[in-house]
């Protein structure tokens, strides 16, 4: 522990570094001073990133659609996809997805048969994609892709109809078990699993679904999905929400309407987090909700209707949860919600007026915010240089930056004579803890444990420039999201029991003693990121399996 006057200037600078242009509800008036910044990392990866999901050898899977038309990047080796049924190109020899390397800033083809228009996916325990449904062939579809090196040539699988219904616009949840349950779709009130049990599976029905259907304009799709504590699932569609045990396909609970009566889910799209499940204080997990932004019913058919602006707040752990409301300082639809490494939570992309759809929307919305839950204010973020909008993605990356991509509000690719073109690039965020001025007290681990069990006891070494104290330390394991839609699926942190810290007096590094998750509901089998935070300053993250 350290007392001095450094350490005063150190703490000073941290929280300038957190505190850029704090807002309370409502307000926008900007700080003079910014620690955060944009890249543009690539100006084209040939596609538009409308599905995005970081996989554990640090590399991330993009895609697209078939029918959009020929990408601007080709498949390999002369090599054309054939598809009698496409609606778009049925002799293709352009990609459809890419596989991104986040260190070498690179990316290569992979090729996809058939659509996969408004998709979802999860990964396996064993670091498997798995991406279910699409539109037109892919509909029932369900792909594959295992993770390889970068110089390999992995690529996609598929099982045409393996899925029991249609999947379009449906969301993938990974359970406590291993399986993935993927629920909804347009027109689908119905749940079912993978993998499936047989051949003969069937899907089971979810009446939730037909309940908070607006007709035409629906405003359930792509259904919010949180796995709980206790196993259940939280479900947010419309404007309702449950406790849904799935295992018995039943409602535990239903809570109050969220206030305000503005549809969250797509077309009106809003986003949704589940907040850190925090097992430092034994089993008293709190468990909190957040959902953001939408846009007024009716408007998908009303046309350019002003996007809501506020955000509810759910406690499903108190006696009588009900929806506690704040206010956006910039009304949003179509954001994604990330949760960084702090806990903090950042919304980017979007746009201030119509809804999801093809060109359903204007005033892009490009200033990214940050949200602080505990001192329930915003932060009003640097602007970066493309608005994003319908079809664009966002995932955290292992380093503690944001890749933002994809944007293409039209039926097809189009660069020319529209306000909004389709956009291929690639660009990343630097919230304000990545600033140069914060490098004094961020952690760096040196060697962890690279598989986990539940309650199980391991160690990770560090170093740190100067350590301030051990109440300022946090160990948290993050799982990465399969975002599409303005919705991060499967996303989700856990804050682990820090039992001890000793220093190493040869090599001035650290050891910290940690506990494991407690239980599979808490932390589902898989591959995390495992941040240490100091003050308020993460390290980059090393990947851990969970098991």
């Amino acid at each position: 522990m350290i007392n001095s006057k450094s350490t005063f200037n150190i703490i000073a600078i941290s929280i300038l570094c957190l505190s850029v242009a704090m807002l309370s509800e409502g307000q926008a008036s900007p700080f003079l001073l910014q620690f955060d910044r944009w890249e543009m990392l690539l100006p084209s990866i040939g596609i538009s990133a409308m599905h995005m999901q970081l996989l554990h050898n640090g590399m991330v899977i993009m895609f697209d659609r078939t029918d959009f038309g020929t990408s601007n990047v080709s498949l390999p080796g002369g090599v054309c996809r054939y598809d009698p049924t496409d609606t778009a190109v049925k002799f293709d020899c352009s990609a459809h997805s890419v596989l991104y390397d986040v260190v070498s800033n690179t990316f290569r083809p992979l090729q996809v048969q058939t659509d996969t228009w408004c998709s979802s996916g999860a990964v396996l325990p064993n670091g498997t994609l798995v991406q279910t449904g699409g539109y037109n062939d892919g509909e029932r579809a369900a792909r594959t892709f295992t993770p390889c090196g970068y110089s390999e040539t992995c690529d996609w699988i598929e099982f045409p109809q393996y899925l029991s219904q249609r999947r379009w616009y449906a969301t993938n949840q990974i359970l406590p078990d291993g399986r993935i349950i993927v629920v909804g779709g347009r027109r689908q009130f119905n749940f079912e699993f993978f993998p499936r049990h047989s051949s003969r599976s069937r899907s089971s029905r979810f009446e939730f679904l037909r309940e908070t259907s607006d007709g035409s304009n629906e405003n359930n799709l792509y259904p919010f999905i949180h796995l709980l504590p206790d196993g259940n699932l939280f479900v947010f569609a419309n404007t309702r929400s449950i406790v849904f045990d799935y295992k018995r396909n039943r409602v535990v609970k239903e809570f109050p309407e969220i206030p305000g009566g503005d549809p969250r889910n797509y077309p009106s799209s809003g986003s949704s987090i589940l907040f850190p499940l925090d097992e430092t204080n034994g089993t008293d997990v709190q468990v909190e909700i957040m959902v953001c932004g939408g846009s007024p019913r009716g408007g998908f058919s009303r046309g350019f209707t002003r996007a809501t602006s506020t955000c509810g707040r759910l406690k499903l752990s108190d006696q009588n949860p009900s929806w506690e409301m704040e206010t956006m300082p910039l009304p949003r639809v179509m954001g994604d919600m990330l949760l960084l490494p702090t806990g903090d939570v950042i919304i980017v992309n979007g746009a201030g007026t119509g809804t999801a759809g093809w060109e359903k929307a204007r005033d892009p919305v490009i200033q990214p915010l940050i949200y602080h839950p505990f001192d329930r204010l915003f932060s009003v973020m640097s602007t970066p240089t493309r608005p994003r909008m319908y079809h664009s993605s966002a995932v955290l990356l292992p380093d503690g930056r944001v890749l933002v991509g994809g944007s293409n509000p039209h039926v097809y690719y189009n660069f020319t004579n529209v306000e909004y073109p389709t956009d291929l690039s690639l660009e990343a965020y630097s919230p304000p803890y990545l600033s140069f001025t914060s490098d004094p007290i961020r952690p760096k681990i040196l060697t962890s444990d690279k598989v986990l069990g539940y309650k199980r006891l391991f160690n990770i070494d560090f170093s740190i420039p100067q350590f301030l104290t051990v109440d300022l330390l946090s160990v948290r394991i993050v799982a990465p999201s399969f975002t599409t839609h303005s919705f991060a699926m499967n996303q989700r942190m856990v804050i682990l029991n820090l039992l001890s810290v000793t220093r190493d007096q040869l090599t001035n590094s650290y050891r910290v003693n940690v506990l494991g998750p407690s239980t599979a509901e808490i932390a589902p089998p898989g591959y995390y990121m495992m941040f240490l935070v100091h003050a308020g300053i993460p390290s980059s993250a090393a990947w851990v399996q969970i098991e």
